[in-house]
């Protein structure tokens, strides 16, 4: 298992960085990102938090790194796809913070990835008596700190990569079960470990990149929070999945089969 962690003060408002948050997808760092959907969202009436569930879709492959260790086949023919990530958050505006936690959905056997965040409020000049958002007072008076942990955690050669199903029938039922994998050697448990340990490596190494793009595609959308509010960063969106998928896109693509208009949709692809 290997950790990776980086703390970071950003130089806005608690409440503008929190908004910002839910709406960085789509960014021009971040054009990976297909789509985002809420699952789950709600305020606890004794806590006043907010609570969400996000499903993001995204642009995905096995890094060549990993893949070069892995059995034949098993990253698929061309390393590429799509992958799910599952994230949580929990909003407290009285208190100042937010934590989050984001986890990968598919290829959890070779390479689990659990990062968490914490944004607390960070006052310069002492406590705002009221929460501006995101006029220029608060931005200059609170600034907002990031603490992001990442766990990795590698279990390729364990469970269903090692073990076998074995079925035994019987009068009235098939009972299932996981068959004992023999025990290793010394020598052939320790290649193991050192694979999984490479696997999480380079999980730590990609995390770098990906954790300095994060940050500077939340500050773009900050910036067009600050600058044009709301409908800036709305117009930002646009613009950034136009350059993604062009004018049209999956959007447009959902859109018509989701009314009806399946045929019309082919039609349209078949055209380009």
């Amino acid at each position: 298992m290997k950790f990776f962690e980086n703390v970071f003060t950003y130089d806005y408002s608690f409440p503008a960085v929190s908004l910002a948050y839910f709406l960085r997808y789509p960014n021009p760092y971040s054009r990976h990102v297909l789509t985002t959907d809420v699952i789950d969202r709600y305020v606890d009436p004794k806590t006043e938090r907010l609570h969400t569930i996000r499903l993001h879709l995204k642009k995905s492959k096995v890094p060549s790194g990993i893949l070069k260790l892995l059995p034949k086949g098993i990253g698929g023919s061309d390393n590429s796809g799509q992958s799910y990530i599952l994230e949580t958050t929990v909003v407290d505006i009285k208190e100042g913070w937010m934590e989050t936690e984001s986890r990968n959905m598919e290829w959890t056997g070779i390479l689990s990835v659990v990062e968490k965040q914490v944004y607390t409020r960070q006052p310069i000049e002492g406590s705002l008596e009221t929460l501006q958002g995101l006029s220029l007072d608060a931005q200059r008076n609170e600034q907002t700190r990031v603490k992001t942990t990442v766990t990795f955690r590698s279990r390729l050669g364990q469970g269903k990569f090692l073990g076998k199903k074995k079925t035994i029938p019987s009068a009235d039922q098939t009972i299932e079960f996981d068959e004992e994998t023999p025990k290793k050697g010394f020598f052939s448990s320790l290649s193991t470990a050192g694979i999984q340990r490479t696997i999480e490596l380079i999980g730590v190494s990609r995390t770098r990149d990906a954790v300095l793009k994060s940050k500077e595609g939340m500050n773009i959308v900050l910036e067009r929070l600050r600058n044009g509010g709301i409908v800036g960063v709305l117009e930002g969106m646009r613009q950034d999945r136009e350059a993604t998928f062009g004018p049209d896109g999956p959007w447009k693509r959902v859109w018509l089969r989701g009314n009806g208009l399946k045929d019309r949709a082919f039609m349209d692809d078949d055209d380009n």
